[in-house]
């Protein structure tokens, strides 16, 4: 397991590495003859290295959460972002893997995780057109990590409110019980810990669980 100086080495590699993108960036736009796409290359290469650094950082807040918090107050923490993907299997479900776990939601809900899936909402709907709204539909919420990894393990103190949040309006009407059941799960993981969200039917959970059991692979 990586020591917090390690991890700050990290981030601050990443950092840099972005900080050098960002240079080209500025070297692209005083050259305004430049070709259209070496920009845009340039400019997502910068924010793909700022999001990557962004992940590291909200696990390194995580990890000390326990030590920043004094009972009854606001840690002071910045809203962080983190990345992930979205994808739709042959069934139709809706995936979005993030690479980091659920926050710790002790005093409101993570503003950040709602934008970050809102985004990716967005992002997918960009690229393949509009999501369908459920009549009634099951969220799964699956985090894989070790216990070493992990230092929010209650249920109820997890910030997965954020995700019914998000797609509240956009993939169900309502978040209320009778439109969505809601069902949180954790794997013991040694690997990067992450954080796997799925949004199906309702009339479709039998068949999720069963092919869960028989260890599939949702993604497509």
């Amino acid at each position: 397991m990586q020591t917090v100086k390690e991890m700050i080495q990290q981030i601050q590699a990443i950092t840099f590495d972005a900080y050098k993108s960002s240079g080209q960036v500025a070297a692209l736009l005083k050259d305004q003859g430049g070709p259209p796409e070496a920009m845009a290359k340039a400019l997502e290469r910068t924010a793909a290295q700022m999001e990557q650094g962004t992940v590291e950082l909200r696990a390194l807040c995580e990890s000390c959460l326990p030590e920043l918090l004094t009972i009854g107050r606001k840690p002071v923490l910045p809203t962080l972002d983190v990345a992930g993907s979205i994808s739709v299997n042959e069934f139709g479900w809706l995936m979005i893997e993030l690479n980091t776990l659920l926050p710790h939601c002790r005093f409101s809900t993570p503003v950040w995780l709602t934008d970050t899936i809102t985004r990716l909402l967005d992002q997918h709907e960009r690229r393949h057109g509009k999501l369908p709204m459920l009549d009634q539909a099951l969220l799964v919420i699956e985090e894989f990590c070790d216990v070493d990894s992990r230092n929010v393990f209650d249920q109820d103190n997890k910030g997965w409110k954020a995700v019914s949040n998000a797609i509240k309006g956009r993939l169900v009407e309502d978040d209320d019980q009778f439109t969505l059941s809601v069902c949180l799960l954790s794997q013991r993981f040694s690997g990067a810990k992450s954080c796997h969200i799925y949004v199906l039917p309702l009339s479709d959970t039998g068949d999720f669980f069963s092919m869960r059991a028989d260890c599939y692979s949702f993604s497509r």
